[in-house]
């Protein structure tokens, strides 16, 4: 089945090279950017500037094709795609956490972003944690148990070109 998005905005912040980028929000701690979005969509961003965070969704454009076994940045061993959160995907998306530190217009100010500039934005969503806390009684976070501390520190490299 083929599915068409349409790109509700832009991503702009400081990394125009993939290579050396923060590969998640907490190793980008303080990095600020902004999201432009298209004019017909702005009535969406009614209330957004109330939420201290904000999860994005956004197309991974400057990624060709796809494995579905990689060995990701933050460990040695090999993984399948689904159980990673590698570029190298079947559709491209990536999902991103960031704050929020003004909504003025079209535009959202954010800050904590590890994206690279001109990425097309696919959709906004709140982040509301308290919707999952009480689900996830026994959690599991496989093979990052050992490796999640390295995201803090871990740059993008050129492992997935």
């Amino acid at each position: 089945m083929k599915i068409e998005l349409e790109s509700i905005g832009t991503i702009h912040t400081q990394f125009t090279e993939i290579e050396g980028m923060p590969i998640q929000p907490t190793g980008a701690k303080g990095v600020k950017g902004c999201i432009i979005i298209e004019d017909k969509f702005v009535d969406g961003l009614k209330d957004l500037g109330d939420f201290s965070h904000i999860n994005i969704l956004y197309l991974l454009h400057k990624v060709d094709g796809y494995f579905l076994e990689v060995k990701p940045f933050m460990d040695n061993d090999t993984h399948g795609v689904f159980a990673t959160r590698s570029p190298k995907r079947p559709n491209r998306i990536g999902s991103s956490v960031v704050k929020v530190e003004k909504v003025e217009g079209n535009k959202v100010y954010v800050s904590n972003i590890d994206v690279l500039d001109g990425t097309p934005l696919l959709d906004i969503k709140p982040y509301v944690p308290q919707l999952y806390e009480d689900t996830i009684d026994d959690l599991k976070i496989g093979w990052f148990e050992n490796n999640h501390t390295k995201a803090k520190s871990q740059k993008s490299d050129d492992r997935f070109k």
